[in-house]
């Protein structure tokens, strides 16, 4: 069966700290995986999407461990590329928060399969039978032949599906002064842009939502998100006839976040993203695309690694009706996603 979302981009096995301290202190690490696409793919398929993710990586161990950990969570990797000349990029990352100084990850992705996809080792048949292509910014940044592959992705074309695009800006990545530029040449490409008030602000210089949205006008949804002030959706729609001239108006949805008890905040914006994009499938309207975002966040931020199970629908549907009053009162915390828990109020 085609699947519902595919998600392209590079996926790397990642290593833990075995404790809390600078990367040359610490004396030992644990195996995980991490990729903000294949993310994105492991929660859709564990909230029961058909995911698919598209990537590349080397005819080694770590290429075997992610496309056998990645298929794990039900996501379809028969389309994952595998090189037999260049390796499967891996980084070591501290356990502080990546919102710190004292955060340092170490990046050994340079030359890795996954910098050699283009539009001639990627078939467009593999990304296109979706109903949403997902795409981030940081495959623009691993080289000349992935950047290329994002604007083939992201150019107009007929039966084209909804394009999804987080930018997803890591300045680590980026050899020149070109991300401003690249990554608004490709949102204003895309249907459906995810982009944190803070990124936004070093790449085009400003953190309000109102300027965000006037920069990005050409995406039918901005969702600018705000760390724990929530999110802001911005939808184009049809209000009684179009004006004769300039773009049709929007509606301004804001999405206040639920209090969260944080372990840890690596891979929240991912999360957001699928939960987003799930409730987009559903076909929930703006407001309940936002909520079902932050509860996917917050299932994440509510363990310690990239990757949570997410509620079971029914209980995430009952959150995300809940009124403006009692999804205020909602304080989440470890353990909230089981069917046995209940959420707590300050």
């Amino acid at each position: 069966m085609a699947p519902d979302v595919v998600c392209l981009g590079e996926s790397m096995v990642t290593f833990l700290p075995a404790r809390p301290g600078r990367l040359a202190d610490v004396p030992a690490f644990t195996r995980a995986i991490g990729g903000a696409e294949s993310n994105v793919a492991c929660a859709l398929a564990a909230a029961g999407h058909r995911a698919r993710w598209v990537g590349r990586v080397g005819r080694d161990g770590f290429g075997d461990h992610l496309v056998e950990t990645i298929g794990g969570y039900g996501v379809d990797v028969g389309s994952v590329g595998r090189d037999p000349h260049r390796p499967t990029g891996v980084y070591f990352r501290t356990a502080a928060d990546r919102a710190t100084d004292a955060h340092e990850v170490a990046y050994y992705r340079g030359g890795s399969a996954a910098s050699a996809m283009s539009p001639a080792t990627v078939p467009y048949d593999s990304v296109a039978d979706g109903r949403i292509l997902h795409l981030s910014g940081i495959t623009a940044a691993l080289s000349a032949d992935c950047l290329a592959l994002m604007r083939a992705l992201t150019a107009p074309r007929p039966g084209r599906p909804l394009v999804s695009f987080d930018v997803n800006h890591r300045s680590s990545l980026w050899r020149d002064d070109s991300a401003p530029d690249v990554l608004l040449e490709l949102a204003r490409r895309a249907d459906v842009v995810f982009v944190g008030a803070d990124e936004a602000a070093a790449l085009w210089g400003s953190a309000d939502p109102a300027a965000i949205r006037a920069v990005l006008a050409e995406p039918a949804v901005l969702v600018v998100k705000r760390g724990g002030e929530g999110a802001v959706a911005f939808e184009r729609c049809a209000v009684g006839r179009a004006p004769r001239s300039g773009p049709t108006p929007d509606t301004v949805t804001p999405g206040p976040a639920p209090r969260v008890t944080i372990v840890a905040s690596v891979g929240a914006g991912d999360a957001f993203a699928a939960g987003f994009l799930s409730a987009t499938l559903r076909g929930l309207d703006v407001r309940a695309r936002l909520r079902h975002g932050h509860l996917m966040a917050a299932a994440a931020l509510t363990v310690p690694g990239d990757l949570a199970p997410p509620p079971r629908r029914a209980h995430a549907d009952r959150l995300a009706a809940l009124d403006d009053a009692a999804w205020g009162t909602l304080h989440l915390g470890p353990g909230w996603t089981g069917d046995d828990q209940e959420v707590r109020t300050p």
